[in-house]
């Protein structure tokens, strides 16, 4: 027959698993093994509710193994020197840390917020005098241990729950079973505290209840909490700002090199980085080995311009990388950061020409060693189309989509490589993957929309009309959004539009050079001359090489102002310039010809004709020219410049429109021209964006509507009926 007793009294008045001592479980399984006695019930629940911690926490433990695809940490010998030593360094190093957190719960005088590196040197002997300390501390938790668990009254049970919520938190963390990415860590100590603060009280209570040692515990209670009550205020002060916080902490420990590097984080955000330079040199001389510190110290030197400087910290950094030994295959741990000192030293050298093929060797490197090192694929890709290997370019885009295909910026760039492929298709369909990924990827929006617009395709004008928009909601201050604005307005005839999206660019960007030009252009283009004028002189004080400026100032000051020595002044400036410019120079001879210069003109063309041959409408000219002359020698008139004698006007204008007409380079009235090069537009990981350039206007007449070209050829048959009133009106003067 069971019975449910524990020792020799049953407890029927409370659970018995209350009165439980570690004898008294003893008697109870020695019972019965003897087969005299049953499990109390009290006991099979406990054991029962034991089992259902024990089975919840393997299946946390097994969860969090699949979350780390059962692979630990990658935890390098700075973040835990101990966990790297060989034996016995390791064991006496993981035991003397117990009495190190014990004493920071007893004493919180010298705290520190990273106590990584070189922060508690390494036990290496049994003869190091620290090894006392674990002993001391073994020796004191073993006593209170005993002296719970043997006896059954209150103070003991207060004891074993103190101890639980000091020991049974901290086990994961203590480097006992398995190694952690730190030495010692403060905020592990949370949740032990409060069993330490459970045992202090504990132990104040106790002591308060003697006569003569009651005021005294008053006493040193009292200077306890308002020596900790200022130690917390002051500390408040060192979590300002990480400057102070890592500035605190040096204070405490010099031989952490993590500290200096911290500092000079701080420092670097703050853009200063001549002091930031000096902590990271420091960070160096404490740990020479610290990979990341000579990674620091090589960003700064390229922060402050210091090229040399920079590679050969970065090269440091490089030598103490694991070494590949060919023909040999070995495995080694490599922190996924330290890789970038690779990507960093590439991207340093890569902006001398000449080493191109070594900065492609270094993302190769970094690739070999862990290949699915996704910025390494996006820094080659951009290399490789630096290098005009636009087909490698986009397999090294395609393998980092491979391991990141959520990542938009990795479409953006795909895409921009499709545009250098020739293949706007595809480089459409990759930026609308970036858009749908991120509806407000800025230069995602700027260069589809762009594409849509050089295709010249007027049904997508409006989708691109609308990206612009949403881009200059994101990037207001971009003169760039505004102006491609204003050239969809002059695209689709919309003057108003086009005129104010370009006066919001100039107002951004002063000097905006194609800004300038096409807003003369657009007043020239609309009768209003003299509205253009103004804005030619402000593009020509920016920029005072730019011919087309030049070319259509002339224009206007000759056949609207009449002003034929301005023109002359704007030509010759174009040839003074560009003495092969076949533009400048027949403008400059229908000068001469409109002062009536007829030998002059007629040189003047001839020289035309020899820099270019093919040219139908020099030739043309030229025979108009001698034509007039002939006419004038047989009437007795002299050839040179008359007195009031003027040439027809219309003769330069129909010269241009031919000229436009048949698809030439410019004429007077040249075709609206592409935004100038914005240079870059961020220092971002992908390719500059391709933003349009003034070249680009030859482009545009590839996908002209059927409208546009019915309009070339109204332009063409006007060109050639003006220029036949104008042989008319020269053969018969």
């Amino acid at each position: 027959m069971c019975h449910t007793f524990i020792g020799s009294e049953p407890k029927m008045d409370r659970p018995v698993i209350q009165a439980f001592t570690l004898p008294m479980l003893v008697d109870t399984f020695l019972q019965v093994l003897r087969d005299k006695a049953c499990f109390p019930y009290t006991v099979l629940q406990t054991l029962l509710k034991l089992m259902v911690l024990v089975i919840s926490t393997l299946l946390l433990v097994i969860v969090r193994v699949q979350v780390i695809q059962s692979q630990l940490p990658v935890f390098t010998r700075f973040d835990n020197p101990a966990a790297v030593s060989p034996a016995p360094t390791k064991q006496l190093t993981f035991n003397y840390l117990l009495p190190v957190n014990a004493w920071l719960l007893l004493n919180p005088s010298e705290l520190c917020c990273d106590w990584t590196m070189g922060t508690i040197p390494l036990v290496e002997s049994f003869l190091d005098a620290r090894n006392l300390a674990t002993l001391a501390f073994y020796g004191l938790l073993g006593v209170l241990a005993c002296h719970s668990l043997r006896y059954g009254h209150s103070s003991a049970k207060t004891v074993i729950m103190a101890l639980s919520l000091i020991v049974l938190p901290f086990v994961p963390a203590s480097n006992l079973f398995f190694p952690v990415g730190f030495v010692v860590a403060e905020r592990v100590l949370y949740v032990p505290s409060m069993g330490f603060c459970v045992l202090v009280a504990h132990g104040f209570r106790v002591v308060s209840r003697k006569g003569q040692l009651k005021k005294l515990s008053w006493m040193v209670i009292g200077v306890l909490l308002a020596t900790h009550a200022v130690k917390t205020f002051n500390r408040n002060w060192d979590w300002e700002s990480e400057y102070t916080l890592f500035t605190s902490a040096l204070k405490v420990n010099k031989n952490n090199a993590k500290l200096w590097n911290n500092v000079g984080h701080a420092l670097e955000n703050q853009n200063n980085y001549e002091r930031a330079l000096r902590y990271f040199l420091q960070a160096t001389r404490v740990q020479p080995d610290d990979i990341g510190a000579h990674m620091n110290v090589g960003r700064t030197y390229k922060n402050l311009n210091m090229s040399k400087e920079a590679e050969e910290a970065y090269l440091i950094a490089k030598s103490l990388m694991p070494q590949v030994i060919p023909g040999r295959k070995y495995a080694t741990r490599v922190a996924p950061n330290h890789l970038n000192v690779y990507i960093n030293l590439a991207n340093l050298i890569r902006t001398n020409e000449s080493r191109l093929e070594e900065a492609d060797q270094l993302y190769r490197q970094a690739i070999s060693m862990r290949p699915d090192f996704k910025q390494a694929y996006i820094s080659r890709g951009e290399l490789l189309l630096k290098m005009n290997k636009p087909s490698e370019a986009r397999d090294a885009y395609l393998r980092a989509l491979e391991l990141d295909r959520t990542n938009p910026d990795l479409w953006y760039n795909l895409a921009i490589v499709n545009i250098e492929m020739k293949e706007p298709t595809e480089a459409l369909k990759n930026f609308e993957h970036a858009l749908e990924l991120n509806p407000r990827h800025k230069l995602a929006l700027f260069n589809s929309a762009l594409l849509m617009q050089e295709s010249g395709e007027p049904k997508f004008r409006p989708e691109a009309n609308r990206r612009f928009l949403v881009y200059v909601e994101e990037e207001p201050e971009d003169a760039n959004g505004y102006f491609n604005l204003g050239m969809l307005a002059m695209d689709a005839s919309e003057n108003a539009a086009a005129e104010r999206w370009m006066r919001r660019a100039i107002s951004l960007q002063a000097g905006f050079r194609s800004a300038l030009f096409n807003l003369a252009l657009l007043y020239s283009q609309s009768a209003r001359e003299p509205d253009a004028l103004p804005v030619l002189d402000e593009l020509l004080r920016y920029h005072p090489e730019h011919v087309k400026g030049l070319i259509l100032k002339g224009d206007i000051l000759m056949n609207h102002r009449k002003d034929t020595q301005g023109a002359k002044a704007c030509f010759q400036r174009i040839l003074a310039m560009d003495p092969g410019n076949v533009q400048g120079k027949h403008n400059l001879c229908v000068v001469y010809f409109e002062e009536r210069d007829l030998p002059r003109a007629e040189r003047c063309l001839e020289e035309t004709l020899a820099m270019a041959p093919h040219e139908e409408y020099v030739r043309r000219h030229l025979s108009i020219v001698r034509g007039k002359m002939a006419a004038m020698s047989a009437a007795g008139r002299p050839l040179g410049a008359a007195e009031g004698a003027t040439a027809p006007s219309q003769e330069e204008r129909a010269a241009a429109e031919e000229e436009e007409a048949q698809g030439r380079e410019e004429g007077k009235r040249p075709a609206a021209l592409g935004t100038a090069a914005a240079g870059e537009k961020n220092g971002r990981k992908s390719p500059a964006p391709r933003l349009k350039g003034e070249g680009q206007s030859e482009q545009r007449t590839k996908g002209k509507s059927a409208e546009e070209i019915k309009d070339i050829e109204t332009k063409r048959a006007a060109a050639l009926k003006r220029l036949e009133e104008i042989e008319r009106i020269l053969s018969g003067d």
